[in-house]
């Protein structure tokens, strides 16, 4: 068994808002590093730890720099992605060969009713994603291309409001619920006890099912992409791209009938726009945001 984990920071355990990337960063890589080591020390716990040939840790919130390279000594079988820029961006090097992906660490999309951090890809840069008229957050967008690639989505850790969105499109899976938010930058965390209580239980009825047995989530084509950025200027550049349409002052629209070629539509609009004379840097969200 083979098991793919794309990692965020907004739905750990213990955060709450991006200033405490700025304040005291030291606390929120602590944070990441303890979830993610109770998912594979629960892993290595099951009794399926002998069939684990591979665990990939993609480090995915902002610069994709936060987990301590010390977290593949636990085990031999475990790898780390980091850095950033890199193509797939969340879901770096997936391929068919993988049984399971788990997103952990997760959050709700952008403009969410009390979702602790909200945002799709960029808090500055992205108002709405559609993809064949459906509101997208980043766990669907990414879960479509896991589908798209044969893989599924088993487990999901985040806060209740990410939860709410999930279940109505992958009611399968299992849900580590890790906070409740109170405000966009406040959430009533759970003690870190019982959601590691939680966590092992999560991931040992995970672990129970075949990749057979848990559906995929895919977009049917032909593929129709929808982006409302939070400012004219924004799709002014997007609009640029071959093959896009505008469609408002905010909105653009690209047509595929490949999902891997949306995915990455998706990364380039959100993540291309650029001020003059600003670097790319650590911003709240994600990479490469202004």
């Amino acid at each position: 068994m083979r098991i793919y984990i794309s990692i965020d920071m907004e739905g750990i355990p213990g955060t709450f808002n991006w200033e405490q990337e700025k304040t005291n960063r030291a606390t929120i890589q602590n944070c990441m590093f303890h979830h993610i080591q109770t998912v594979i020390e629960s892993i290595l716990a099951s009794p399926q730890a002998s069939l684990i040939e591979e665990i990939t840790l993609a480090d995915s919130h902002s610069a994709g720099d936060n987990l301590d390279y010390s977290i593949t000594a636990l085990d031999e079988r475990i790898n780390l992605i980091s850095g950033c820029p890199r193509p797939r961006y969340m879901m770096p090097d997936l391929d068919p060969a993988y049984d399971q992906v788990w997103f952990l660490g997760y959050h709700s999309g952008t403009g969410a009713l009390r979702g602790n951090m909200d945002h799709t890809y960029s808090n500055s840069r992205i108002h709405n994603i559609w993809i064949n008229g459906e509101r997208m957050n980043e766990a669907l967008i990414n879960a479509a291309y896991a589908g798209y690639s044969g893989v599924p989505v088993g487990l999901v850790s985040g806060d209740e409001t990410l939860k709410d969105e999930l279940l109505l499109y992958l009611p399968w899976i299992e849900y580590i619920p890790t906070k409740k938010a109170i405000a966009k930058f406040s959430a009533k965390n759970y003690s870190q006890k019982l959601v590691d209580k939680q966590t092992k239980a999560s991931v040992l009825q995970t672990l129970t099912r075949t990749k057979e047995e848990i559906p995929l989530f895919t977009f049917e084509p032909p593929l129709s992409l929808k982006i409302e950025f939070n400012h004219s200027s924004m799709a002014d550049q997007a609009q640029l791209m071959p093959y896009t349409k505008r469609l408002d002052g905010r909105t653009i629209e690209y047509q595929t009938d490949d999902y891997a070629i949306l995915f990455e539509a998706i990364m380039v609009l959100v993540y291309s726009y650029v001020i003059k004379g600003k670097n790319y840097g650590r911003q709240s969200g994600h990479y490469c945001q202004v």
